[in-house]
């Protein structure tokens, strides 16, 4: 079973350097986020509704996902990991970010209203007043938060699924994938149907945050980074997502900061153009590790 899981993740990465996303006509996370739409409205009990949301719709999206990977696998080897890759590349993020993260960082040296513009597709902030640091700032700890719950979450989950079998390596990383998207749609504090998403997506994202800290400082060669981002790393509200954006804001020796939310003043200013790209370049050199690292466990076991 370890060959046709790391050819899985063989299949995910080389989906993902050819092409970056599904089309979004048949895109898997697009359909879930359409599933999950009619529950963000107000509810007369919606702590209740929320628990439930948020325990059945990832549980459903993964016994689905393992179904199909199991009726594959019933077929041939091959079959499986093709289903298995491709759903595991339906529920990972990498070129994307970097592409939205990069176009961000260009325009805010020359088109600070498109870079306003392009930044709303990485970001979920007011950007009408940003100044071109701000904006590049955003950009990056965007491109570091991402990597943890676009693509090393589900990688991992994936990893540790293939210690079991590949219908359950795939479905866990849809698992964890409908988790992250529950959280992204309804975890706010203005939508009480949206609290158990958000405690659940907090207890799922608490290693994978810290682990991509981790390849972010090894992707940097630079592993003291961690060490410096520490003191900083409970300074957003979210209790992971300050790991990998402190940890790349060190590694930069740059101040990253979002107005009225939280500083990260590990450097003096915010990143020039060029930091920001080699930011980006940081961010992209952690993903390959975490499937190089993804490949490596399922080879294992």
């Amino acid at each position: 079973m370890s060959l046709t899981a790391v050819g899985a993740v063989a299949l995910a990465f080389a989906l993902e350097v050819a092409l970056a996303e599904p089309p979004a006509r048949v895109h898997p996370v697009a359909w879930l986020g359409r599933a999950i739409a009619p529950f963000d409205r107000e509810w007369t009990h919606p702590q209740a509704v929320g628990v439930l949301v948020a325990l059945g719709i990832p549980l459903a999206t993964g016994i689905l996902v393992a179904a199909l990977v199991a009726l594959a696998e019933s077929a041939s080897a091959l079959a499986a990991a093709g289903v298995a890759g491709l759903a595991l590349f339906s529920a990972t993020s990498l070129r994307m970010l970097l592409g939205e993260a990069r176009a961000v960082v260009a325009a805010s040296e020359s088109d600070l209203a498109a870079a306003r513009e392009r930044l709303q597709s990485l970001a979920g902030r007011d950007a009408g007043q940003l100044s071109a640091g701000e904006l590049r700032s955003a950009a990056v700890e965007s491109a570091a938060e991402n990597l943890a719950d676009g693509l090393v979450a589900p990688l991992l989950a994936f990893a540790v699924g293939a210690l079991v079998s590949l219908p359950v390596a795939a479905g866990a990383a849809a698992w964890v994938k409908a988790a992250n998207t529950l959280d992204s749609m309804l975890g706010y504090r203005s939508k009480p149907v949206g609290t158990a998403s958000a405690r659940l997506d907090d207890a799922v994202m608490w290693l994978p945050a810290r682990l991509s800290a981790a390849l972010v400082a090894v992707a940097a060669l630079d592993v003291g980074a961690l060490a410096r981002a520490r003191e900083h790393a409970a300074a957003p509200p979210s209790p992971n997502s300050g790991w990998p954006m402190a940890t790349l804001a060190a590694v930069l020796d740059v101040r990253l900061s979002k107005p009225g939310g939280y500083d990260l003043p590990l450097g003096d200013v915010f990143p020039s153009a060029a930091e920001s790209e080699r930011g980006v370049r940081v961010v992209g050199a952690a993903g390959a590790l975490s499937y190089a690292l993804a490949a490596g466990v399922v080879a294992w076991s």
